[in-house]
């Protein structure tokens, strides 16, 4: 049985859920272009960030979600419907909290020591300010988000843990393999 390859993919979660991590990994396998929407709503700039006007950041949206093949990543939800109604699938990624504390405690000491990048500066107040977003999502986020979702029948795969992640992957593996062995 040939299952689609999904050819726009939105990932959705609290930050820690493993948005970018998926990403880069789906990224690598299906051969797709990703874009962090951190990166949408800020112009990387030194020695500070600029924030993107709204105009402007919508802008840039469409011109992402206007291609054909994409994969998007990040925890913004009010401005993004454009690439939830272009999405072939959308991935909420929605692990237990412990989890998400974990991996929020491990990536910031993983930056402090330099074995990771970061878009920021990994300082104290970053390290709390994360620890505060996902308590905020834990309370209200994650149901904004199941809310919004309902809109998009179909398309929309949530994803607990590690094991129906992989799950999902299988599902795709023999179809990117095919497409592989497929000449040009």
């Amino acid at each position: 049985m040939d299952v689609m390859i999904p050819n726009r993919i939105h990932i959705i979660g609290s930050v820690g859920s493993g948005k970018t991590t998926l990403a880069r990994a789906l990224a690598a396998q299906l051969n797709l272009p990703y874009y962090e929407l951190d990166n949408v709503v800020w112009e990387r700039a030194e020695p500070d960030d600029i924030r993107r006007s709204e105009a402007d950041r919508d802008a840039l949206l469409l011109s992402i979600v206007n291609n054909n093949c994409w994969i998007i990543e990040g925890a913004h939800l009010n401005w993004v419907s454009p690439s939830f109604r272009r999405a072939d699938l959308i991935v909420f990624l929605n692990p237990s909290y412990s989890t998400i504390i974990c991996r929020i405690i491990t990536r910031f000491i993983k930056q402090r020591l330099r074995l990771e990048l970061a878009h920021y500066t990994p300082t104290w107040n970053m390290f709390i300010k994360m620890f505060q977003w996902s308590a905020a999502y834990q309370r209200k986020g994650k149901y904004q988000i199941q809310d919004a979702l309902a809109g998009y029948p179909g398309k929309v795969v949530v994803v607990k843990n590690h094991g129906q992640l992989m799950q999902q992957l299988k599902q795709w593996k023999p179809s990117i393999e095919q497409q592989e062995r497929t000449p040009g």
